[in-house]
């Protein structure tokens, strides 16, 4: 929860845009401002104070406890000019929570911590759990000390500018070792513990057991992602209460699926129970992994719970960005935090000149020229399925004429992939011409380098046919110069030549230009691979220099009479 406090009539006027937006996360503190301060620090996992600084250092200086337990607190000034990170910016969230505030109010976020301010990750803030010293680890990195990354395992980490050896190590692993003086342990959740037990198992056998598994098996029980079983056994107490008492979640899989897992140790018994001969092995193997611990029994008598243990790799992750037409103003945050979440970025050359400067420092950068579009997807894919965390950037929406698909035809599910939306190049002419696709419209390739011509002119017919909005992306290059006049000629068949046609060159770049014209007088001269083309449908008009294709809700008039 998060905990709003204002003492002036701004502030509550802030403070209620706020409680408005998230009625889920946060709760109104009224009365006196020390009295709300010192109930929402103890009662809060994070505050948000329409105070001064000055004001709210006073009010939590005598509350403060210690840093892995205190809330994260975030002030907003008077004027909502800035939401300041003031404490627990990491381990309380309050960097996060300075962003998203300022997001929601128009406020310039304001972070201090030292990491953040170099564009490193904390070493706290990857969301594995961690041992040993951050904080020197950290100035280490600050301070441009080589630093060593020990990936026991690969596990799609964010850029980390690491050494291949170094006096300071952070050390990615599951095994049960204690850190070194200069050293941080990560703690991925590489480990499936799959369980099984007899009706009525107590809590503390199913426990002792798991941990007595890890314990001698040398792994931590950190990195336990969760506790898995039959179905038949969801409901179970002592194993529903071992893995809240682990603080894992609880995954069950039906007696069918985990019958037809293999296994080295099957038995009768639970077949005959729940329908499978093996419920610890299998729920754990389930979706593949190294058993590290065969199955074996708690040491009660008799013994009423099972448990064996699975390392699954590290999935690696493929971020498939799109950057935008060009402008940094729209692109978009998620893209942005994509960008830094990278480990690797792969991208055509002129694209990463445009966003380097978000990247992370360690960040690796594999780029290539024109032409070289299924190279880059086969790298990113191959990148990820090696276990990194890596973003393939391309213009525009990533899934429109650009690298999605070549991406994802390259990927298997052997690795997850995630989609992040852009801003088209048809949308952001449109936005600079009016309203062009007011109504249908369609996007279509003059391109023949991949598509046979026949199919684009099959394509540009039906949408001349059908009166659709049309927006010709790579209309003309030196090589190409005919097919954007044969495609005009085609809709000249089906529309007036005083039909509406936009014309926009380097959209939102800031060698923008654009123009209105018509279909008979359009030029395809002047039209270049930087250059998209709207041409109007029957319906669309020029108003005050404008382009606008109406929406035309012509049924709801109709309704309306008939409503009469």
């Amino acid at each position: 929860m998060i905990g709003l406090i204002s003492a002036t009539a701004a502030g509550a006027a802030a403070r209620d845009r706020l409680a408005a937006a998230w009625p889920d996360r946060t709760r109104v503190y009224e009365g006196p401002v020390g009295d709300a301060v010192r109930a929402a620090f103890a009662e809060c996992e994070q505050l948000v104070c329409f105070l001064a600084t000055g004001a709210v250092v006073r009010l939590v200086a005598p509350l403060l406890g210690d840093k892995a337990s205190d809330p994260g607190v975030v002030c907003v000034d008077e004027g909502g000019r800035f939401a300041v990170s003031l404490l627990g910016g990491h381990g309380g969230g309050a960097n996060g929570l300075a962003r998203a505030v300022g997001g929601l109010l128009g406020a310039e976020p304001v972070v201090t911590t030292a990491t953040d301010a170099a564009g490193l990750p904390g070493l706290d803030t990857l969301g594995f759990p961690f041992e040993g010293s951050v904080a020197t680890v950290s100035r280490a990195l600050l301070d441009g000390e080589p630093v060593a990354l020990e990936a026991e395992l690969p596990w799609p980490l964010p850029a980390l500018p690491t050494a291949p050896r170094g006096s300071y190590t952070i050390r990615l692993t599951d095994r049960a070792v204690e850190p070194g003086e200069r050293e941080v342990l990560l703690r991925p959740p590489s480990l499936v513990v799959g369980v099984g037990a007899s009706k009525g198992a107590p809590v503390e056998e199913v426990l002792g057991l798991v941990e007595a598994a890890l314990r001698d098996a040398g792994l931590s029980a950190a990195s336990v992602a969760e506790l898995a079983t039959v179905d038949a056994k969801s409901g179970e107490p002592g194993i529903v209460a071992a893995a809240e008492r682990l603080g894992v979640p609880l995954v069950t899989y039906s007696a069918e699926e985990l019958a037809k897992v293999e296994v080295p140790n099957p038995s009768d018994a639970p077949l005959v129970a729940v329908g499978t001969p093996s419920v610890a092995e299998a729920a754990a193997l389930v979706r593949g992994g190294e058993l590290l611990v065969p199955k074996r029994k708690s040491e009660a008598q008799p013994a009423m719970a099972t448990c064996a243990v699975v390392r699954r790799p590290g999935r690696g992750r493929l971020a498939v960005v799109g950057l935008g037409p060009g402008a940094r103003d729209l692109l978009t945050p998620r893209a942005e935090a994509e960008l830094r979440r990278a480990s690797v970025l792969v991208g055509l050359d002129q694209y990463v000149d445009q966003i380097r400067d978000l990247l992370r420092p360690g960040t690796r950068i594999l780029e290539s020229g024109l032409g070289a579009e299924e190279e880059r997807a086969r790298t990113a894919v191959a990148e990820a399925r090696a276990g990194h965390a890596v973003a393939l950037i391309g213009s525009g929406d990533a899934g429109v004429y650009a690298m999605a698909s070549p991406a994802l035809a390259e990927a298997s599910d052997d690795i997850d992939v995630i989609g992040v939306p852009g801003v088209t190049a048809a949308l952001a002419a449109g936005a600079i011409l009016g309203a062009p696709l007011g109504h249908d419209h369609v996007s279509i390739s003059l391109s023949d380098l991949h598509t046979p011509w026949e199919v684009i002119e099959r394509r540009v017919r039906a949408a001349a046919e059908a009166d659709i909005v049309v927006t010709f992306y790579n209309p003309r290059s030196r090589g190409r110069d005919w097919q954007l006049p044969k495609a005009l000629a085609i809709l000249a068949e089906h529309r007036e030549p005083t039909t509406p046609v936009g014309v926009v060159r380097n959209a939102s770049r800031p060698d923008e230009s654009s123009r209105l014209t018509t279909l008979v007088a359009l030029d395809p001269a002047t039209v270049d691979m930087m250059t998209v083309v709207t041409v109007g449908n029957t319906a669309t008009r020029d108003i005050a220099g404008r382009m606008v294709t109406p929406r035309g809700y012509r049924w709801q008039e109709g309704s309306q009479e008939e409503a009469k």
